[in-house]
C-alpha cells in the first residue's frame, strides 16, 4: 500500500481527511557525533493512527517502528473511560498473546540454545503428565507450530476448582486430530509448553524471563503481575462480567488469571519502548549480532516458516505473513510477528530491517469492538512505504529516536 492509499483509509474510516500535525522533532539528547539519518516524514503514520482512534478504533493506541534502528514512537487518545491521559511511549499494556513471543517463545530459544530443549523431543520427556492416545507422538515443534492436534482452548475458569486441576485438565485433555495433520491455534499448547520451560530450569517462567531476557536487555517494564504502583500507567481493558470490574494492571485473559497471571500463553505487560528494543535484538541476532543468550542459527530456526502442515504460515512460536493477515500486504515472506487479543501486535521485516509495533487496548470497555483489524493492516503497510522511502542503512548502535509532537 502506497502512502496515498493508506491516507485514503484514512478518509475511508473518518469520513474526512486527518488533522494536520506539526512536524517531528528530534529528541536534543542525542549524541552530537552521531550524524542524522535522511529525513523521514512520519506524519502520514500519525494522521493514520489519530484518524483510527478518533473513529474508535480502540480508546488510545501506541504506534512504534524502528527502520535500521532509527525510532518513532507516536501515541493518540486515552487511556480508557475516566482517564483522558494520552498514551505516551511509556504507556503499559496488557500484551495478551504476545506473551506467546515475546515470553514463552524467547524462553524456549534460550533453552533450545542451552541444550536443555529438543525441539523434535517427544513433549512427554519435559510434561510427563501430558498423557492419552497419540501424545506420545507430539513434539515441542508441534506444539510450537500450532499443530500438535490439540483443540484451540478450554474455559479453566468454569471447568476446574482451582490452578491445580485446571492444569491437570489441559494435560489430560484428548487430541482431535493426531499431530501434524492440521494448524489450529491452541492456547492448550502454549501452556503445557509453559511447563516445559519450567520444568527444565526448575523456576517459574516470570522469574526466568526477568533474570535472563528482559532483565539483561534493559525492558524495565516488562513483567507478568504489574504491581500497584504501576496501574495508573496501564491501559485499562475490559469490563468484565467475570470478575465484576474494570480490569486494570490484571491479566485480561480468564485463563491466565485463573492460573494466577502467570502462563506462557497471556499475562505479559509492556510498553511500546520496551518492545522496540526487544524487536531490534532479534534483528541483530537474525544476522549473527549474539549476545551469547541465544544462538543466531535457533533464532534463524525459530523465525522461519516451518511448513510442517501444508499452508501454515507459522513459523516456531511466531507467525508469518498470509493472505489477510495482520501483516499488511508489503512486508516481506521473511517477516515474522504475531498479535495479542486486546489489541496489540508486532511485525519484524528482516528485509528492511523494520520493527512495528502497535499497541492498543480495543477491549475496553468491550470486546465487541474490531476497528482495530484494518488499523493493523494499514500500519504495517505504510510502515513498509516509509521504510522503502527512507532508504536507510543499519544504524544500530546509534541513539536516534524522533518522538511525536506530543512528548516534546
Amino acid at each position: 500500500m502506497t502512502m496515498l492509499c493508506c491516507l485514503a483509509f484514512l478518509q475511508l474510516i473518518t469520513g474526512g481527511p486527518a488533522a494536520e500535525h506539526c512536524p517531528a522533532a528530534r529528541l536534543p539528547a542525542c549524541p552530537p557525533e552521531v550524524v542524522p539519518p535522511a529525513s523521514i516524514d512520519w506524519v502520514p503514520l500519525a494522521r493514520l493512527v489519530d484518524s483510527a482512534v478518533e473513529a474508535g478504533a480502540a480508546p488510545g493506541a501506541v504506534v512504534a517502528i524502528s527502520i535500521g534502528g532509527v525510532q518513532y514512537i507516536h501515541g493518540t487518545g486515552r487511556l480508557g473511560i475516566g482517564d483522558t491521559t494520552r498514551p505516551d511511549p511509556a504507556t503499559i499494556y496488557d500484551l495478551a498473546s504476545l506473551t506467546k513471543v515475546i515470553g514463552l517463545t524467547t524462553g524456549l530459544m534460550l533453552a533450545v540454545t542451552e541444550g536443555r530443549i529438543e525441539l523434535d523431543a517427544p513433549v512427554q520427556r519435559y510434561v510427563p503428565s501430558f498423557t492419552g492416545p497419540f501424545k506420545e507422538r507430539v513434539t515441542i515443534r508441534h506444539l510450537l507450530t500450532h499443530s500438535s492436534g490439540l483443540r484451540d482452548g478450554r474455559r479453566l475458569w468454569q471447568e476446574t476448582p482451582d490452578a491445580a486441576a485446571a492444569r491437570a485438565l489441559v494435560d489430560s485433555t484428548p487430541l482431535d486430530t493426531v499431530p501434524g495433520a492440521r494448524m489450529v491455534y491452541s492456547d492448550l499448547g502454549a501452556m503445557i509448553l509453559t511447563r516445559a520451560l519450567e520444568s527444565v530450569y526448575q523456576t517459574r517462567i516470570d522469574t526466568l524471563l526477568a533474570a535472563r531476557v528482559f532483565g539483561p536487555l534493559g525492558m524495565r517494564t516488562t513483567r507478568f503481575l504489574p504491581p500497584a504502583e504501576w496501574h495508573p500507567h496501564i491501559a485499562p481493558t475490559e469490563d468484565d462480567p467475570w470478575r465484576g470490574r474494570v480490569l486494570r494492571g490484571e491479566v485480561h485473559d480468564e485463563n491466565a488469571a485463573w492460573l494466577g497471571g502467570v502462563s506462557g500463553h497471556a499475562g505479559l505487560f509492556s510498553t511500546a519502548e520496551d518492545l522496540l528494543v526487544f524487536g531490534e535484538w532479534l534483528l541483530r541476532l537474525t544476522v549473527g549480532r549474539s549476545d551469547g543468550r541465544i544462538a543466531p542459527a535457533v533464532a534463524r530456526e525459530f523465525l522461519r516458516r516451518q511448513e510442517l502442515v501444508p499452508g501454515s504460515s507459522r513459523a516456531l512460536g511466531w507467525d508469518t505473513p498470509s493472505d489477510n493477515s495482520s501483516a499488511g500486504s508489503r512486508l516481506s515472506s521473511r517477516s515474522w510477528g504475531h498479535t495479542g487479543f486486546t489489541g496489540t501486535s508486532i511485525w519484524t521485516d528482516p528485509d528492511r530491517k523494520l520493527v512495528i509495533v502497535l499497541l492498543t487496548n480495543r477491549v475496553h470497555p468491550t470486546r465487541q469492538n474490531n476497528g482495530h483489524v484494518a488499523l493493523r493492516r494499514a500500519v504495517a503497510d505504510l510502515a513498509a512505504s516509509i521504510a522503502d522511502a527512507s532508504n536507510l542503512v543499519d544504524m544500530y548502535g546509534s541513539s536516534h529516536l524522533t518522538l511525536s509532537p506530543n512528548y516534546r
